[in-house]
This record gives structure tokens, C-alpha cells and sequence, in this order.
């Protein structure tokens, strides 16, 4: 359990520090907030890769990804942030 919660903080600071690199602008956040990021991204990514690529008989749930999982899916959650934060602050 140890090691899984480990691996989990370093692939979400990777995936996260990797899609805040990728997607241009800045992002008041800090590290901790970044590895949050990485790690929701992981659980994206999983949920995407279940979604388009398993059948039915395959079907676990909502598992972590792998890697670029991991990064697409902290690209999308990072935009999605963006989007909702930027709407509130307009008001």
C-alpha cells in the first residue's frame, strides 16, 4: 500500500509538472497542487483509456494509467481548470 501511494506522487508530480510544460501560460500553482494535478490527470487518463480502448467483458472501472495516460489526462483537467477559473473571475 506504501509503495502504491508512493508511485502515485511521483507519477502525478511527473505527469503533472510534464502537462503544465506542455500547455502554454501561467499557472499560479505549487507543488503540491501540481502532483494533485497529475494525480487526477492518472485517473483521467485511466477512465479515457477504459472508455476507448476495452470491451465490455475487459471493463475494471476506473484504473490509473500509464504515463502519457497519465499526462493526456492531466492536459485535460489543467484546461478544464483554466476554463472554470478564468469564467469566475470575470464576473
Amino acid at each position: 500500500m506504501l509503495w502504491f501511494i508512493i508511485s502515485l506522487i511521483v507519477i502525478g508530480a511527473i505527469a503533472g509538472f510534464i502537462a503544465r510544460a506542455l500547455v502554454p501560460g501561467k499557472d499560479p500553482m505549487g507543488i503540491g497542487a501540481t502532483i494533485l494535478l497529475g494525480i487526477v490527470g492518472s485517473f483521467v487518463g485511466g477512465f479515457l483509456a477504459d472508455v476507448l480502448f476495452r470491451s465490455d467483458a475487459q471493463d475494471r472501472g476506473i484504473s490509473p494509467s500509464g504515463i502519457i495516460g497519465s499526462i493526456i489526462g492531466a492536459i485535460i483537467v489543467l484546461l478544464v481548470y483554466r476554463a472554470v477559473t478564468r469564467r469566475g473571475s470575470r464576473v
